[in-house]
């Protein structure tokens, strides 16, 4: 008998549990071996570019989940997605919901202090990009075929020409 393969990509974690984890074990590193490295700078600047970052990141993933739900598409990585989004904030990136989870990671590691959270990001990153956006755009690719290879190769995976 043939298996057929699931109609959703095959990532290895729901995304967003990859922030939170990368934000509970900075803080607890933060908390068991402070470095102290941020806390030296002035909080009179790290505050407000925090809460920009925070605010510019919930903005571009809020943009992004409601675009795909004017599209009558899941959010969720776990199940199908139905239509392929390119319009709004899809326009410039492919993974607004990523990137701005990023930007409220970076944004929480600033406005607190947190340099284990500022340090985390890099491997949750390449835990995000090899373990969940990797096996996106195979699925996206595999689901709309010439569709999605078009918007791909015009539009920059996280918005910042990468």
């Amino acid at each position: 008998m043939l298996k057929t393969s699931p109609d959703h990509p095959n990532v290895i974690v729901f995304p967003p549990a990859i922030l939170a984890t990368t934000v509970v074990l900075g803080c607890m590193l933060q908390w068991a071996l402070p470095l102290g490295v941020l806390a030296t700078l002035s909080q009179a600047w790290r505050v407000p570019i925090g809460c920009a970052f925070i605010v510019a990141g919930v903005s571009l993933a809020v943009a992004g989940r409601r675009m795909l739900k004017s599209l009558g598409t899941n959010v969720s990585p776990l199940q199908p997605t139905t239509a392929l989004a390119t319009g709004g904030v899809y326009r410039w990136t492919r993974n607004p919901l990523y990137s701005g989870g990023t930007l409220v990671m970076l944004g929480i590691a600033l406005i607190f202090a947190v340099d284990w959270l500022a340090l985390l990001i890099v491997p949750s990153l390449l835990i995000l990009h090899f373990g969940v956006v990797s096996r996106e755009e195979q699925y996206l690719e595999e689901k709309f075929g010439g569709a999605y290879r078009e918007y791909k190769m015009s539009v920059s995976r996280y918005g910042i020409g990468i």
